[in-house]
This record gives structure tokens, C-alpha cells and sequence, in this order.
């Protein structure tokens, strides 16, 4: 039974990292775009534009950096493996 704990945590492990990291990155690809869209649209506000980006990409990618601590804890620090 043991075994089989083992197992599931680390194939949940690696969908968590999977599935986490798939989200963010088109979701920082799609906010990249837009931000060099409206940048290219107006030159002038150039500097509120990337400033919005960089706190819009941090957001995002808080996503990507909790499925990997929960992958890490599912790996390292199983509560259900003795």
C-alpha cells in the first residue's frame, strides 16, 4: 500500500509541475503581447504600460511557483508516507 502512495504522489507531483506550468506560460505570453501591442499603439505611456506588465507577470507566475512547492512537499515531505 505503501508502494502505491509512492506512486501517485509522484505522478501528482508531476502533473502538478506540468498543468502549473502550462498555465502561466500562455497566460505571460498572451500578457506580453498585449503590453508590446499597447506600447506600439501608444509610445507615451510606455513606462506605466511595463511597470503594469511587470506586477501582471509577477501575479501569474505566483501560480507556477505554488504548484511547484506543492510538488516539492508531495515529493519530500509526504505526510502520508511513513
Amino acid at each position: 500500500m505503501n508502494n502505491l502512495i509512492e506512486v501517485v504522489s509522484i505522478a501528482a507531483a508531476a502533473l502538478a509541475v506540468s498543468f502549473g506550468a502550462i498555465g502561466p506560460a500562455l497566460a505571460e505570453g498572451r500578457a506580453v503581447g498585449a503590453a508590446m501591442d499597447a506600447i506600439a499603439r501608444q509610445p507615451d505611456a510606455s513606462g506605466t504600460v511595463s511597470r503594469t506588465l511587470f506586477v501582471g507577470l509577477a501575479m501569474i507566475e505566483t501560480m507556477a511557483i505554488y504548484c511547484l512547492v506543492v510538488a516539492l512537499l508531495l515529493l519530500f515531505a509526504n505526510p502520508f508516507i511513513k
